[in-house]
């Protein structure tokens, strides 16, 4: 599940347009020339487990974890063979480590029952894995598979109702809107251009429009008068899968 601030009030998108569109995913291409993820990973199957253990955890986190749990165990057999309680002692330092064991001990029985021990590589089959939803799913089908899809995090979301270019009150709202505005030619690549743009310069609190190559692009209310306050004390916040 991912913790989703439920609390901006999306500014009507008037100046945004394709132009600025393409305009805004040229310049992050351009700044970002290689987008990928920072969960480290040398196998699909390796990748879905460290995708499992992000939710609400860092990136950092997950690959100290890993870094000792997959050169014991990388595949579903093997995790299987270390058992809940072999699994928990090496991901016991990530949150809620104890339903995520229970969920990737589930997950890996699934793929050696259903997929021969297969990642598969539809939407439908990954939804169906235990731990798995719309979001890891995407991310599977993006960074393991090539897909055009587009995983809405926290960061994702805070960018897109920040610079306007996919304005929404909720994550599946906004995964449309990208899905329909991102131009063609940044599809594969916008998931990771927007994570890595919303982590390093677009940040939570105090965003660094400084030295962010689409300031003059970016439609954030501090600039445009109609700044709505979207980190004040006491907002309410959610959980979406």
């Amino acid at each position: 599940m991912l913790r989703i601030a439920a609390h901006y009030r999306v500014t009507p998108n008037i100046t945004m347009n394709l132009k600025k569109r393409l305009d805004i995913f040229d310049r992050l291409a351009a700044a970002i020339p290689e987008p990928t993820t920072e969960l480290h990973y040398t196998s699909t199957f390796e990748l879905l487990i460290a995708v499992v253990l992000s939710a609400q955890a860092t990136d950092k986190g997950v690959n100290k974890a890993t870094a000792k749990l997959f050169p014991v165990a990388n595949t579903p057999g093997d995790i299987v063979a270390l058992g809940e309680t072999g699994l928990k002692e090496y991901i016991k330092t990530i949150g809620l480590f104890n339903s995520k064991a229970t969920h990737i001990i589930t997950l890996c029985r699934q793929l050696l029952d259903k997929h021969a021990g297969e990642v598969p590589e539809t939407r439908e089959e990954l939804e169906a894995l235990a731990g798995v939803g719309r979001k890891t799913a995407n991310v599977i089908l993006n960074t393991a598979f090539g897909r055009h899809t587009i995983a809405v995090d926290t960061h994702i979301f805070r960018v897109a109702n920040r610079t306007g270019i996919a304005p929404g009150k909720n994550v599946l709202e906004v995964e449309r809107k990208l899905d329909k505005w991102v131009p063609k030619q940044h599809k594969k690549d916008a998931h990771h251009l927007l994570i890595l743009h919303g982590r390093y310069t677009c940040i939570a609190r105090k965003p660094r429009c400084e030295s962010c190559v689409i300031e003059d692009l970016c439609e954030y209310g501090h600039k445009t008068g109609h700044h709505d306050d979207d980190m004040a004390k006491g907002a309410t916040s959610r959980f979406i899968e």
